[in-house]
């Protein structure tokens, strides 16, 4: 018992899954699901009807919610999916560096400085916006350990 003292102990998380079961025939357009172990936006859902030997199919077309990659599988309707826990909290941009990250100001008060600016026209109009002076909010979306600002719009909210 006197090692103790030298054992070091990681920090971790919760253990809590980044994702959830679901039966497929309860997922519906618009939701999110695991494809090819990617979180995405399901844009197209059919189910065909049940075949010779019993189960219907689902077929799900889903975009990548980080890198717009398009992903297709088939699953029968009676199994299970797995759904990401997905995450959308709206921050306040005070800074862009140099080398491109933002500095982001949640509505507490923290400050948080570790996400790049977003690549393609999300990007292009963050960087527009910000340089024209605006105050910009910056929705970020988070799941399975990634996270990435997927929209900017204007903060109203200082003018009333």
């Amino acid at each position: 018992m006197a090692d103790i003292e030298d054992t070091h102990f990681e920090t971790g998380d919760s253990g809590a899954s980044a994702t959830f079961p679901m039966q497929c025939s309860a997922l519906r357009k618009n939701g999110f699901v695991m494809l090819k172990s990617r979180p995405c936006k399901i844009v197209e859902m059919s189910t065909s009807k049940t075949g010779k030997h019993g189960h219907a199919k689902v077929h799900l077309v889903g975009i990548d919610i980080f890198t717009g990659k398009k992903y297709e599988d088939i699953c029968p309707s009676t199994h299970n999916m797995d759904v990401p826990h997905v995450k959308r909290e709206d921050y306040q941009l005070t800074d862009i560096s140099d080398d491109g990250y933002l500095c982001l100001m949640a509505d507490n008060g923290d400050l948080r400085e570790d996400l790049k600016i977003p690549e393609g026209d999300v990007g292009v109009q963050l960087r527009a916006e910000f340089e024209a002076g605006k105050d910009i909010l910056c929705t970020v979306l988070k799941s399975c350990g990634e996270e990435v600002v997927i929209a900017v719009k204007t903060n109203t909210a200082l003018d009333k």
